[in-house]
């Protein structure tokens, strides 16, 4: 049979009460005690109830992540260095993959308060899911915006499209296409486009920004890339809003016996660690995503621990240019 509390108690020869303080570190318990208490555990097989010692402590130590897709590099690499964090804290994270789908991320978001989780980390568009939610709930937005109280983590995104445009227009593209997300995604990151757009109008030079539903898998990618390259076969640079879609870019290019960068340069966006494996000629904006998983982290805990702001944050990090071949 499972064992008890009880039982743990009777075999160290201390009452249930002295158990309970060692497991929840409340009151004064010799180290004598607390090594009788270690090895009768031991001797069990027993594993504390974490439900019931959450009640005790007011605390479940868990932590919810609502992200579009795991599938993605970015939020792969940034998921990584989450949970990694947060075990350093002594929390757990549950993970929920949205696919951007306002019904998942409804039915996510309730799943996690049935759970009662601590907080929530949220990487999605669907702005105001969680907004009529949130009562007491601990809530941090990785490049989203999702309400005026929710505090936002990002990278710097107007600097990282001006960075690569600027690498594109150096390097002596004239004829820029920019492939980004929906404009009227309310995000942080469309900044990046406009950073583009800015530049290429400064510069009296032609642009096109071509926008893609998100997440989107490959055969949708390359339909609008093959779309943007057939109506615009004269472009010599593009700006791709991450380093997905630029892969996409350079396997249609190699279909078309089109030479990068002799013929058409290509800039990307995230420079995960994926990309640095498996495409290390890729010319990209590098975001920190592990000092951008670390300030979430950090402001989500403030939040828990009743550090709440009437008015959202917004903790901008800087990107970096990674050199690459492709422009």
């Amino acid at each position: 049979m499972k064992a008890k509390l009880e039982d743990v108690a009777k075999l160290a020869g201390v009452s249930p009460t002295t158990v309970s303080r060692m497991m929840n570190n409340r009151g004064y318990v010799s180290e004598a005690t607390k090594q009788k208490v270690r090895s009768a555990m031991e001797e069990l097989h027993y594993f504390p109830n974490d439900i019931a010692r959450s009640l005790f402590n007011k605390r479940t130590n868990l932590i919810g992540l609502i992200l579009p897709t795991t599938a993605n590099p970015f939020f792969g690499e940034l998921t990584f260095h989450i949970e990694n964090l947060c075990a350093a804290h002594g929390l757990k994270v549950l993970l929920c993959n949205s696919l951007n789908r306002i019904d998942k991320e409804e039915q996510y978001a309730e799943m996690l308060m049935r759970n009662q989780v601590d907080g929530i980390i949220v990487g999605t568009h669907n702005r105001g899911i969680l907004n009529y939610k949130r009562t007491n709930l601990a809530v941090v937005a990785i490049d989203r915006y999702l309400s005026e109280t929710i505090p936002v983590v990002s990278s710097d995104n107007y600097e990282g499209g001006r960075l690569a445009t600027q690498r594109l227009i150096g390097r002596g593209c004239e004829y820029i296409l920019h492939f980004n997300g929906p404009a009227e995604l309310e995000t942080p990151a469309q900044l990046r486009r406009q950073a583009f757009e800015d530049m290429m109008q400064q510069r009296g030079l032609p642009h096109y920004t071509y926008e893609m539903e998100m997440p989107l898998d490959r055969e949708d990618q390359l339909a609008v890339i093959r779309r943007a390259l057939d109506e615009h076969p004269q472009a010599d640079g593009i700006f791709a809003s991450n380093d997905m879609i630029a892969a996409s870019v350079i396997y249609e290019a190699g279909r078309r016996s089109i030479s990068i960068p002799e013929d058409l340069k290509v800039v990307g966006y995230d420079g995960t660690a994926v990309t640095s494996s498996l495409m290390p000629q890729l010319t990209t904006i590098r975001q920190p995503i592990e000092a951008i998983a670390n300030a979430a982290i950090t402001m989500l805990l403030r939040e828990i621990e009743g550090e709440f702001e009437e008015k959202a944050q917004q903790i901008v990090l800087p990107v970096e240019l990674y050199e690459g071949t492709t422009a």
